[in-house]
């Protein structure tokens, strides 16, 4: 390193981001995730003993994935190694497995590479890094913020020990605050900043588990605050209030938070909680979701989920879709909620799901007659002659509308796919049904 390559790094760590600069050097400073980290737990243990193998780091944004990779690269005596999946490519990997080899081959040196946001490598980039993890020749370390499940090579997940990390606790986001406006090294201590306790609350509350998004916050009161007549800096509620606009909702439309947020509607909805369901038709629309996508999940639910228990949520939940796009946003919230509330007070039955999953079962798995002769088509050139709709009986020719005879093919004959429940109009559909069985 020379002068000037120290000069830069020196710079950069006096004016880098508060939550860069308050990074937990060691185990004993890092705060929460007790889970996977505490005393007693088989992480500690590994860096404590420097002894780790592969693994994979997953969790929300703030919540300490490369702050463990820093505190391993602290603390390890194997070569540590940081690359960016954003930025990185396949000649950034390959010297980094020669400098590997030399490592191992000259020095008997491990190698540990710290690859953050691994989940943006393609498959190729992913599927080159398995043999050198095979043999031994470095050891990684991946962050990811989506399910590696889905994101990460299944060969690499199968060489690697998954940790989840979790969304901090508010009492630890504190524990971070407190730390941040004392700290004369590397918070911002030397301001001689004071923070009140219900500011404290709010921010550790409003930051929703992402230490960093608190750090940014508390670092901006400080510096955009001028000192009062005693001298200090006081953060109060309304400081504080200011430098977060808005409340931190973790959802990404292509992520884990999508999928569960989406997940928990359904349901809720099909639960019949309208209180739950609204609540998380309004965490999907704060954070942007597309109104279109959720007017299809509010249809689907409608039929699957309530079917002719309450044959109009259909027709609520399609108006309702027609309507959003034809409003947009904010209008299409309030038709939104309308149908979604309706949906959710609504009687349920899946008579309708079971009935066609068990048709489908018997036509995919039993090999099927033709259609019963008097219910064929008679219409067509010689079908008659054919014997095509010979004996069949017209239903409005007879009382109420109805009269006995087979409709189902002979191999199925007896079967019955659908069963009206008691719940909502379906019960009236289920009376109707035992009163015509009941006639001659």
């Amino acid at each position: 390193m020379d002068l000037f390559d120290y000069m830069r790094q020196t710079t950069q760590q006096k004016e880098s981001p508060l939550a860069s600069r308050l990074r937990p050097r060691t185990l004993d400073e890092v705060v929460g995730q007790k889970h996977i980290i505490g005393k007693d737990k088989l992480l500690y243990r590994a860096i404590k003993a420097d002894k780790l193998s592969s693994l994979i780091l997953y969790g929300p944004p703030g919540t300490g994935k490369t702050t463990l990779a820093k505190v391993i690269a602290n603390t390890t005596k194997a070569e540590f190694t940081q690359i960016n999946a954003t930025s990185a490519g396949k000649k950034d990997m390959e010297e980094v497995i020669k400098q590997a080899k030399d490592n191992q081959g000259m020095y008997q040196k491990k190698t540990i590479l710290f690859i953050d946001e691994i989940h943006r490598f393609n498959k190729g980039q992913q599927d080159y890094l398995l043999p050198y993890v095979e043999d031994g020749t470095i050891i990684l370390i991946g962050a990811t913020t989506e399910n590696p499940y889905f994101e990460v090579n299944g060969a690499l997940i199968s060489r690697s020990i998954i940790f989840q990390l979790k969304p901090l606790e508010q009492g630890d986001i504190k524990e971070i605050l407190r730390r941040a406006v004392c700290d004369e090294e590397r918070g911002m201590g030397s301001y001689g900043a004071a923070i009140d306790e219900d500011a404290l609350d709010f921010l550790s509350d409003i930051s929703g588990g992402d230490a960093r998004t608190a750090l940014n916050a508390i670092e901006l009161a400080v510096l955009t605050t001028p000192k009062a007549e005693d001298g200090r800096i006081h953060i109060t509620l309304d400081v504080a209030s200011e430098c977060i606009q808005r409340r931190v909702v973790r959802y990404d439309k292509t992520g884990d938070n999508h999928y569960d947020t989406i997940s928990a509607f359904i349901k809720s909805m099909r639960g019949s909680d309208p209180d739950a369901a609204v609540y998380y038709l309004a965490r999907m629309l704060y954070a942007g979701e597309d109104i279109k996508f959720i007017a299809r999940r509010i249809m689907i639910c409608a039929s699957e989920d309530v079917g002719n228990a309450d044959p109009y949520a259909l027709t609520v939940a399609v108006s309702a879709a027609q309507a959003v796009e034809r409003l947009g946003m904010p209008e299409a919230q309030i038709v939104l909620a309308q149908a979604v509330t309706y949906i959710a007070a609504a009687p349920k039955s899946n008579s309708a799901v079971n009935a066609i999953g068990a048709a489908m079962d018997a036509v995919q798995n039993q090999k099927i007659a033709t259609v019963p002769p008097h219910l064929q088509d008679a219409h067509y050139g010689g079908a008659a002659k054919l014997g095509h709709g010979t004996g069949y009986k017209y239903s409005h020719d007879y009382p109420h509308h109805y009269v006995k005879q087979q409709y189902l093919p002979d191999e199925l004959e007896g079967c019955v796919f659908y069963s009206p429940s008691e719940n909502g109009y379906e019960k009236k559909i289920r009376e109707h049904m035992e009163f015509l069985e009941k006639l001659p």
